[in-house]
């Protein structure tokens, strides 16, 4: 399949530029019906009994502003932690980076080890003190480059669930979720399982003209607790539905589930690329943002939804929904 096919036009001002409040107040497109509702509506399109999965990794600060041992300012951002003390590293201006190149930022003093690669290199790191301590207090969350606007608080980019930190960007999906709607799922009888998949910066790079096939897809580390691996089975077993909260649980579900659509405990890495001709195993129905053209995103959202995305996005973009990180969201059950 070309990527051609999961192009569509984006205008700018469908893009979100700001962060809503509540964050409840967001809308929510019900993709099956075409139907518009508010995303504090969500528990009563929810059965008792239902599971809702989400992604509990945080955001990393990890925007950092370094000095080259010549002089010249280079802007770092630290994308993944590969082992020991490399570090994958999205690097700008990257044309004078090359192996060999030291760099300082604060206390952290930084090696290149690699040639850019579209920008990524690998990079170590040397410091006094744990670099997750030191980040926190030295580096920048870094915001989604197409996001102009500015945030009162850093945390508006984090989830109500994040802990673990490990992120490059954040599984926008559970941006929209409160107390109110987790009080809601809690009366309504509808459980949530927690798991983590950290989120790389490749997740949002645009596919590369030709096959999609031909696309390699990036690696994120995923971690699948004991509790909620028994929680996903035994909803399951009792038919209820897997309700997985963005692409991010998504992958992390189906990649660590068996031939019967049973998830196993565990950690691991996935490098699965969800495109049309995919049926899933575990996942029943998803809540969504809205993604942008040519990416693995939205190739997933065509795998999942079936044809109609594209009536479905052209509804969203006309009804004015605002779209990408800090937008609106949709909810719609997978293709059978």
């Amino acid at each position: 399949m070309d990527a051609s096919l999961f192009d569509y036009d984006l205008p700018p001002a469908a893009i979100a530029q700001s962060a809503i409040e509540p964050r409840d107040s967001a809308r929510l497109l019900i993709a099956d019906t075409l139907e518009d509702r508010s995303f504090l509506d969500l528990p009563e399109l929810l059965d008792p009994g239902d599971l809702v999965v989400v992604n509990t990794t945080r955001v990393r600060p990890a925007r950092l502003y370094a000095t080259k041992d010549t002089g010249g300012r280079v802007e770092v951002l630290l994308t993944k932690h590969i082992d020991g003390d490399e570090w994958e590293a999205l690097v700008r201006p990257a044309r004078r980076i090359r192996p060999g190149v030291r760099m300082t930022a604060g206390p952290l003093s930084l090696s290149v080890r690699t040639r850019p690669d579209r920008g990524v290199v690998r990079i170590g790191i040397e410091a006094d003190g744990e670099i997750e301590d030191l980040l926190r207090d030295l580096g920048e969350v870094p915001l989604p480059p197409y996001f102009h606007g500015t945030l009162d608080d850093d945390e508006r980019y984090q989830t109500m669930f994040a802990s673990q930190v490990g992120s490059a960007a954040a599984p926008t999906a559970a941006l929209h979720f409160t107390d109110r709607v987790v009080d809601a799922f809690d009366a309504r009888g509808i459980g949530i399982a927690r798991l983590e998949l950290e989120v790389g910066l490749d997740t949002f790079r645009p596919l590369a003209d030709g096959a999609i096939e031909d696309h390699e897809m990036h690696r994120e580390r995923y971690d699948v607790p004991d509790a909620a691996a028994t929680a996903v089975n035994e909803a399951k077993q009792r038919g209820s539905r897997i309700v997985a909260v963005g692409t991010t649980v998504v992958r992390t579900l189906e990649t660590a589930s068996d031939d019967r659509g049973l998830v196993r405990s565990g950690s691991g890495q996935t490098q699965l690329f969800i495109a049309p001709g995919y049926r899933p195993r575990v996942v029943d129905a998803v809540v969504t943002n809205f993604h942008a053209p040519r990416t693995t995103l939205i190739v997933m959202i065509a795998a999942l939804l079936g044809p109609t995305w594209r009536e479905v996005y052209a509804h969203a973009l006309a009804s004015g929904y605002r779209f990408l990180s800090f937008g609106d969201a949709m909810f719609f059950e997978v293709e059978s």
